[in-house]
């Protein structure tokens, strides 16, 4: 192997690898290798950053080492191939060989015209816990012991990144599919096709961590007061009758309503992204009434497209669609063949966003829920797919990212600030361009809440700090059911300690309206589940109003500083060890620790707190940390402890 310092950097090369380590960033180093003789630049969604590096080599005797130093990361480089990740000295990340002689540590498998599968393995460590990875219906929250696949589906939304207790974030810089093996003989990264290997380690405790990949990725704005207090949504509303006679009725109860969502079919035809005028009188009069309540309006829109929609022919001859390398483009069937649009192409985003603007946003329309943004195909043949930026298995976690970008920038171009939207899919950065990613169509069990009280907290060490779930589950709840009855409650009091309180699902158990072209589902207000449920959700809705100004507070500090609102204790804690293995219950903002409820009939929980003293919010009884206590909480009560002295417990008590 050749070593050579240049522009602060390592560069090196050996038999079948070219390589560089540089700086990325405070405290982070950037390992690129290809296998193609040159290096590619790739950067994906970082963003440019500037940081002081020293880089040096060292004579060893019969083998020399190359070192690069930035902030309290350095990284050594052995003449047989291996790197080394060290954080303040300490030894923190190191490559595993898997042969014996040739000291194979990176392995590439070429596929065509200079791409490669390829993957590095790591020395798994005792101890060590990993979270991120997205959110995924698995009851999880240590990822140690999991493999993980990099795709995106219902309910997954894959960020290949970690944070490891051991102090250190990774970044795995590639947007294709592939796995992550977290185990305890090795952790391994594989990706199912790349130009080359890139991935960014970063040195630091959760908060400083965070910051960095906030840097790195891109900061999310401020979320908007009005983002804050109470989403209305259901499977569906069919008509503008309906949506401002359920805006009227919160009104009439004095109930505030920040937000109200009109789901899917409510257009002409998939593809044609406009209200559908036989359902839809006025659009513009319906958003105005809305308006003059205090009540946003969102619009879904999906990716599919079929020949049917005006718009089909024009974006198939200027390749704006999803292209496949086998057979139809109709890579999804949902009421016929679709075919799926392609953001990652500038003109696609521009051509809808003018459809989107000219039909929906000129119309009062204030903000989008981009479904199905992974995109959803059937089969799951990623390789077969041909997007402008590659084929699928190179470039498909990237989808997201540009879906949320063509809103993003369009909004911004026409000078609207408030730009908010929800998606069920996410990538990094795509915290930057206001994207409120929600955990997709989960079941309205309680097995299911368990889980997503996981996936919040993976997904915020990922850098998404804006986050939610349907309240009550997607699918399957029947409103007339006991245990539904039940579900909704303690779900609802999770939702008001999640960073956007949305209420949504298909309810079974009520009279269907009218078919529309899809049926619609049954009631989904708070006044749906029975009147003793009313009472209880209607307080805990007023008393997410009162949490908005401490709500607001900390998510200025996650816009500023990458800090999320909703995260795990360690991140506060990151020197109680118990608090790595703790993830049914975390810390919202600084001052309110939250333990959910997520057990049919349970009435009572354990509750570990940190150091410090701690107020029960629901009869003001201290509690003193560094221990494990048994709280109960009846049905309309819930668990919450405020730090003692913060002026967050007033809110509480009115």
């Amino acid at each position: 192997m050749t070593f050579e310092i240049k522009d602060d950097s390592i560069y090196f090369c050996r038999a079948g690898e070219t390589g560089r380590l540089s700086a990325c960033g405070e405290n982070s180093i950037r390992f690129q290798a290809s296998a193609s003789g040159k290096l590619v630049e790739q950067d994906w969604t970082l963003m440019p950053r500037k940081a002081v590096a020293n880089a040096w080599i060292e004579n060893k005797g019969s083998a020399n080492e190359a070192f690069i130093e930035v902030g309290n990361l350095r990284a050594r480089l052995e003449e047989c191939g291996r790197v080394t990740y060290f954080r303040n000295g300490e030894e923190i990340l190191r490559e595993q060989p898997e042969l014996t002689f040739n000291m194979g540590y990176r392995h590439y498998k070429s596929k065509d015209s200079n791409l490669w599968n390829l993957r590095v393995t790591f020395e798994a460590r005792e101890g060590e816990e990993f979270y991120g990875l997205g959110h995924e219906r698995m009851n999880v929250f240590s990822k140690k012991g999991c493999t993980v696949d990099l795709r995106h589906l219902n309910t997954k939304a894959s960020i290949p990144y970690v944070y490891s207790s051991l102090g250190y974030g990774f970044i795995w810089n590639m947007p294709s599919t592939g796995t992550v093996e977290l185990g305890c003989n090795r952790t391994r990264w594989n990706s199912d096709c790349a130009k080359g290997m890139d991935y960014v380690v970063i040195g630091g405790n959760p908060r400083q961590v965070t910051a960095e990949l906030a840097n790195l990725t891109g900061h999310a704005p401020n979320m908007p007061e009005w983002a804050l207090g109470f989403w209305q949504s259901r499977l569906r509303y069919e008509d503008d009758k309906t949506v401002l006679q359920v805006a009227e009725k919160y009104r009439q109860m004095g109930m505030p309503l920040s937000v109200i969502v009109i789901d899917y079919f409510h257009w002409t035809e998939q593809g044609d992204y406009k209200f559908d005028p036989e359902y839809w009188k006025n659009p513009k009069t319906m958003a105005d009434r809305l308006h003059k309540m205090g009540t946003r309006l969102m619009v879904s829109m999906w990716p599919t497209i079929n020949e049917n929609s005006e718009n089909y022919a024009y974006m198939l001859d200027n390749n704006m669609l999803i292209r496949t390398a086998r057979g139809s483009n109709r890579v999804f069937e949902f009421y016929g063949s679709q075919a799926e649009i392609d953001p990652m192409n500038p003109q696609t985003r521009e051509y809808v966003w003018k459809k989107l603007k000219e039909n929906y946003f000129d119309n009062g329309v204030d903000c989008m829920w981009f479904d199905e943004a992974e995109p959803e195909i059937h089969p799951q043949d990623f390789d077969n797919l041909v997007f402008y930026e590659g084929t699928g298995d190179e470039v498909a976690l990237l989808y997201p990212y540009y879906y949320e970008k063509m809103v993003y920038d369009g909004m911004k171009s026409e000078g609207m600030e408030d730009v908010v939207t929800l998606s069920r899919c996410a990538y990094l950065g795509s915290q930057k361009f206001g994207a409120v990613v929600w955990s997709g169509d989960v079941a309205s069990t309680f097995e299911s809440l368990t889980e997503q009280v996981k996936s919040g907290l993976n997904m915020a060490m990922c850098g998404i700090p804006w986050w939610n779930t349907d309240i009550g589950g997607f699918y399957g709840g029947d409103i007339t059911s006991d245990y539904f009855k039940e579900l909704i409650v303690r779900w609802f009091q999770y939702g008001v300690f999640c960073p956007v309180m949305r209420l949504h699902g298909s309810r079974l158990g009520a009279d269907r309206s009218r078919d529309i072209k899809e049926p619609t589902g049954g009631d989904n207000e708070i006044w749906s589940f029975g009147e003793n449920n009313l009472s209880i959700l209607s307080d805990l809705v007023r008393l997410r109003y009162r949490l908005v100004p401490y709500i607001k507070k900390h998510m200025d500090i996650a816009s500023k500083t990458g800090a999320p609102v909703m995260r795990p204790l360690f991140f506060d804690y990151p020197d109680d060890k118990k608090c790595y293995h703790i993830g049914d219950e975390y810390m919202f903002g600084s001052d309110i620790l939250f333990a959910p409820i997520t057990k049919q009939g349970q009435v009572l929980r354990k509750v570990y707190l940190p150091e410090g003293s701690w107020i029960l919010t629901k009869d003001g009884c201290v509690y003193t940390g560094g221990q494990e206590y048994e709280v109960t909480a009846k049905l309309s009560e819930f668990i919450a402890f405020v730090r003692a002295g913060s002026d967050v417990l007033a809110v509480f008590n009115e």
